[in-house]
């Protein structure tokens, strides 16, 4: 334990609630004022203030480590208010490490085996590291090892990381932490961020001037643009993982890759044509260099991202592909067939393996970790499998209504499943699947309806719906934010841009794609303020 600063009578209290000890809050103050060069600044504020940053033994001890005097700093060491000998010990040991380096540096080899002797082995610490510095003794090279080398050669630089290694084991009643008061900022901001309920905008909107709160303005939730391209139904949606692009696929045999510009708007770059049959889905590459277009039990394409061009057609014979992903960083992919198994391929066509499990033909959704080891999939309307390739090992996620879909998490953490009920469950698939939410108010009863995660660190969930609007939840309380009216059919899939939370995609039976923002006002905002305006006023 150490022994306080000197202070007469009471300490002084200071702050709206009288809750901060004014010595200790000077003394955090004049320590960034140090740390961030202001060397003036900071010995002003201790004269006026009448509060030293260190006591008088304190500076000594300081000086006498950066001045390399060893022995005078461990008897200073006793005498700046320690009374825990463990702490004692560590701190001694750490100086006398580096008296010992010194030394031995200076080839002065009977001075460097005599401190170590009747210095360094006396405290009874560490004995693997004192068996490391009798190595260095015999080898020079073991000093490069341990990362003392040259250490004689530039001494300030070894010493002052000295001092702040010293300053992490003493107490802070004695030597103030490092960066104090920045960690308490960025603790405060934090504690802000975690409590503001509508956050949807990146660290550079936080500000020290104002508490923070963003308003329910911080959501995508006016349509910015509207992409008439397909020509029939559009059935799927999916941003590229970096958000560059998005990829649509329709009832009209076609699927498109549209380029996110700088200023948010997208612009079609490629529309694919090749598919006999309705496009189901499609994925994207991990770099976003390629894409998978699934027919309707038809045949799995993958495409040149920047030329557009069909790279390879992966078919059954007499068997229909249902869904399709990607393994292993790109290098290959899998797809599910109508005959219920899990076909793998590799980017040549190869059949590297079948998984053979008791899935239904009526949902196509099939979803891989990003490890490859873990498969998800339906074995009843109302169970959904997740088996591990590895340890065969089988879990179960048992539902009490039909499942119509399923989405995994960016983290592949969580799964969010739909229901024929119209609910959207969350479940927690770390260990033992768990229920962790509930998301009600869309309209379900005839249509395969997707949702996804999304928002800064995919804070909500959104969710197409047969009334022609997309729905928005809070992801951790799962109350009902927004219902957003704009298309004229049913709303079959949403995307939520990975890299910009403000950017949300929604499909359409009405042939459209909408995309969503911010109004016009808030974008002008986030323009002038950076990335993610806040303090916006709730509706």
């Amino acid at each position: 334990m150490a022994r306080p600063l000197p202070s007469q009578g009471r300490e002084e209290m200071i702050g709206p609630k009288g809750v901060i000890k004014k010595t200790e809050f000077v003394r955090t103050i004049t320590k960034a004022l140090y740390s961030l060069g202001y060397e003036r600044t900071g010995a002003v504020l201790e004269e006026e203030s009448g509060i030293s940053l260190y006591s008088s033994m304190v500076d000594l001890f300081r000086k006498q480590v950066l001045d390399g005097n060893w022995d005078e700093s461990l008897i200073t060491l006793h005498k700046i208010g320690l009374d825990d000998e463990n702490i004692l010990k560590s701190v001694s040991f750490l100086i006398l490490e580096q008296k010992f380096f010194e030394i031995l540096e200076k080839n002065r080899i009977m001075e460097a085996l005599e401190t170590l002797r009747s210095e360094i082995t006396p405290l009874s610490i560490n004995k693997k590291r004192v068996h490391e510095f009798s190595s260095c003794i015999v080898s020079p090279s073991q000093r490069i090892l341990l990362g003392f080398a040259n250490v004689g050669t530039e001494t300030l630089k070894p010493r002052m990381k000295l001092l702040e290694e010293l300053q992490k084991m003493l107490p802070p009643s004695i030597m103030v932490p490092e960066r104090r008061l920045e960690h308490l900022v960025e603790q405060a901001l934090g504690v802000q961020r975690e409590a503001c309920y509508f956050h949807n905008s990146h660290e550079s909107c936080l500000s020290l001037y104002t508490d923070h709160q963003c308003g329910k303005d911080q959501l995508p939730s006016h349509t910015t643009q509207v992409l008439q391209e397909h020509h029939d139904e559009v059935w799927f949606l999916q941003f590229s993982n970096e958000g560059k692009y998005l990829a649509s696929s329709s009832n009209d045999k076609s699927a498109i890759i549209w380029e996110v510009c700088e200023d948010g708007e997208l612009t079609l770059k490629h529309k694919l044509i090749g598919h006999k049959k309705s496009v189901l889905m499609v994925a994207w590459s991990p770099d976003d260099g390629q894409l998978l277009t699934c027919g309707m039990e038809e045949a799995v394409r993958r495409w040149d991202v920047h030329s557009g061009e069909c790279l390879y057609v992966y078919e059954k014979t007499g068997l229909g592909l249902i869904s399709c992903g990607w393994l292993l960083h790109g290098k290959q992919l899998f797809s599910g067939v109508t005959d219920k198994t899990i076909c793998f391929w590799d980017l040549d066509g190869k059949e590297l393996d079948s998984w053979k499990g008791q899935r239904t033909s009526k949902t196509s959704d099939v979803a891989v970790t990003k490890d490859g080891r873990q498969i998800i999939s339906m074995c009843q309307e109302t169970v959904i499998l997740l088996v591990d390739r590895e340890t065969k090992i089988q879990t179960l996620i048992e539902e009490e209504q039909t499942i119509t879909s399923f989405s995994l998490s960016g983290d592949d953490n969580f799964l969010l499943v739909n229901l024929i009920n119209q609910e959207i469950h969350l479940w927690n698939i770390r260990n033992d699947p768990k229920l962790v939410g509930t998301y009600k108010g869309h309209k379900r009863s005839r249509f395969l309806i997707r949702s996804c995660f999304g928002g800064l660190e995919q804070a909500f969930i959104a969710s197409g719906s047969e009334d022609s609007q997309v729905y928005i939840w809070h992801r951790s309380t799962g109350d009902l934010l927004e219902a957003l009216p704009g298309h004229s059919g049913t709303v079959n899939c949403v995307s939520w841009n990975p890299s910009n939370p403000h950017m949300l995609a929604s499909a359409s039976d009405d042939h459209t794609i909408r995309i969503w923002g911010l109004s016009k006002v808030n974008r002008k905002r986030k323009e002038t303020y950076g990335n993610g305006a806040c303090n916006g006023s709730s509706k």
